[in-house]
Formats: structure tokens, C-alpha cells, sequence
């Protein structure tokens, strides 16, 4: 088990971390999840032993880790690019900590791990010769090849493009279970971190806002930055709030963020408003609705209703689309 205790770390004085303290259980995985620049990879570098602690503690299973060297840790990392041995074969790159440690049955593991990643085949492939994703699998395979106690991922898929960034991750999830492997995953895009993870930490300026079970954070989140950076389309304060609360019957709260499709038309909607501008999917029609005392908002109605602009509707909410927030 990962914990840390009051964790900062600071570069000439300035600070990059701030007083975090975190536990991983084993066997889970947490996805650290912030904007460029918050300290997240930082946080990182300094689990792995890259970048010395200014105050705090660093335990595993109890034991302190303060002036254990990266190698002595039992943890592995794997970063955004892969950083693959381009000279030396896909088997190669996998087995090459196993080489270094005179394992045996180094051939039977690097094909086990081809396997667990869903590369059979491809032992004698170099890297060039292969796709974004497939070097990240074959990353990911040298990464596990020893059973690192604890797997360190930095922005693995972020240098992959959105579609196949969005496969990947459901396999890494599927194959991070398959291994029984615990890993702290550092990344900028919520939906890896949403698919990949068991928990998550919002960070903020180094310091961790909010961590908890992914659902948990993503239903209620601590303010209104941490809600608009996981995916809300507005945080509505004051009336407007007071409005959208009242008509999806919850109770009054100083504030309120809303998902883009928390709103709908319905015959008996509380909120009346006129339609700026909408647009027809498969599935239903996505508006934008200048909401009488809230303003413009997005909302969604049935294929069959079909609204346009300049039209007046009446919208409701949906309560398991709100999250109510403290204020600022």
C-alpha cells in the first residue's frame, strides 16, 4: 500500500506540491487528474524517487522510503512516449529488466506479456515498425515484465490520437485488473482517468482539492473549478441556481453545475425560455435555450418535439444530472 503523508515538493523555493496525503490500496488503481502545470507529474517523479521531497513521507506498506534509492523501490515507470529501445526487438524491449537480472525463462514471461497485451506475434517486430498504440502496449508490456509493486504511469496515452487513445483505455483498465497490478496514473484528460481508474485526486495548483471513489468525486465535486474541469457545462449561482433547483426538486444550495444535457423539454417544465439555436442527432435534439432568469443553457428534447430557434419551450431537470457545490 502507497501512502503519503503531507507531501511537498518545491523547485528554488517555489512550491510544486503542497501537503498531499494519499493511500493506494493494493491491487487499485488512482488516476491523479489535473491541468498542465498543477504538479501532478511532479508528484509523480517524486513517488518514483526522481525528485526529492521537501517535507513529508513517502510509505510503502508502512515502511519509509526517504533516501531509498529509485532502482531499490520496486516500482516501475512508464511514460507518455514509451521510450523504447528503437535497435532492439519487441521481445527484446520487454524482456530487457529480466536480462539484467538473469531471470529465467526469460522467452516463456516476454511471451506471456505479449499475450497479456494482446501482441502475439510480434516478438521480432522492431519498433519502427509499429503504431503508436501497439509501442505504448509493448511499454506497458516491459513495464509489468517484473511485477512492479507498484506501476507508475505519466500521461501514458496523451502522445496517442483521441480514438485510439479512447480503445486503449479500456484495454489498459482490462489489462492493469488481468495483472492484479496497483498504479498511480497521472493525467490531464478526464475520460482516461474515468475509464482506467478505481479512484481519482483532483489537483490544483499542487495541491490535491478532492479525491475519492471516481463516481463519488464526479456526482459531487468540491467547488466549482474542480466541476468545470471534470466535465460540467456551468456552475449557476444565486437565482439561477435557485431556479434550476427548484424546478428538478431539490433543495436550495448557494450553487449549482449543470451538465450539458441536464435539461429537457418537457410540456410541464418550470424553466421557460427561448430556443437559440438547435440541432438534430440520431438519438434526440440538442438545444441551446436562453433560460428566463438563468440564461443560455444547454438542453436536449425528444426527436418528435424538434424545436427551433426563436421558439419558447419549457424545460425541466434532471436531478441526477446536477451536482449542488459550495460557493466560492
Amino acid at each position: 500500500m502507497l501512502t503519503l503523508e503531507h507531501l511537498s515538493v518545491a523547485y528554488d523555493g517555489t512550491p510544486a506540491v503542497v501537503d498531499v496525503s494519499l493511500d493506494l490500496p493494493d491491487g487499485e488503481v488512482l488516476a491523479v487528474l489535473g491541468p498542465s502545470g498543477c504538479g501532478k507529474s511532479t508528484l509523480l517523479r517524486a513517488v518514483a524517487g526522481l525528485e526529492p521531497a521537501t517535507a513529508g513521507r513517502i510509505r510503502w506498506d508502512g515502511a519509509d522510503l526517504a533516501g531509498v534509492p529509485t532502482h531499490k523501490r520496486g516500482f516501475a515507470l512508464m511514460f507518455q512516449d514509451g521510450q523504447l529501445f528503437t535497435h532492439l526487438s519487441v521481445a527484446r524491449n520487454v524482456g530487457y529488466a529480466l536480462r539484467l537480472r538473469r531471470e529465467p525463462r526469460i522467452a516463456d514471461r516476454v511471451e506471456e506479456l505479449l499475450a497479456l497485451v494482446g501482441l502475439e506475434g510480434y516478438a521480432a517486430r522492431l519498433p519502427g515498425t509499429l503504431s503508436g498504440g501497439e509501442r505504448q502496449r509493448v511499454a506497458l508490456a516491459r513495464a509489468l515484465a517484473v511485477e512492479p509493486r507498484l506501476l507508475l504511469l505519466d500521461e501514458p496515452l496523451s502522445a496517442l490520437d483521441a480514438g485510439l487513445r479512447e480503445r486503449l483505455a479500456g484495454d489498459l483498465r482490462e489489462i492493469l485488473r488481468a495483472a492484479g497490478t496497483t498504479a498511480l496514473m497521472v493525467t490531464h484528460d478526464h475520460e482516461e482517468a474515468f475509464t482506467v481508474a478505481d479512484r481519482l485526486a483532483v489537483m490544483q495548483d499542487g495541491r490535491v482539492v478532492q479525491e475519492g471513489v471516481i463516481g463519488d468525486v464526479w456526482r459531487a465535486p468540491a467547488d466549482p473549478d474542480t466541476a468545470l474541469f471534470l466535465g460540467y457545462a456551468r456552475v449557476l449561482r444565486g437565482t439561477a441556481a435557485a431556479a434550476v433547483l427548484v424546478a428538478s426538486g431539490l433543495p436550495a444550495a448557494p450553487a449549482v453545475a449543470v451538465r450539458r444535457s441536464a435539461l429537457l423539454v418537457a410540456v410541464d417544465g418550470r424553466l421557460p425560455g427561448t430556443v437559440v439555436s438547435s440541432r438534430a442527432t440520431p438519438d434526440q435534439v440538442r438545444l441551446v435555450v436562453d433560460v428566463d432568469g438563468v440564461g443560455k443553457i444547454d438542453a436536449v428534447a425528444a426527436l418528435d418535439v424538434h424545436p427551433g430557434p426563436g421558439e419558447r419551450v419549457r424545460l425541466t431537470a434532471d436531478p441526477t444530472r446536477l451536482a449542488v457545490i459550495p460557493s466560492d
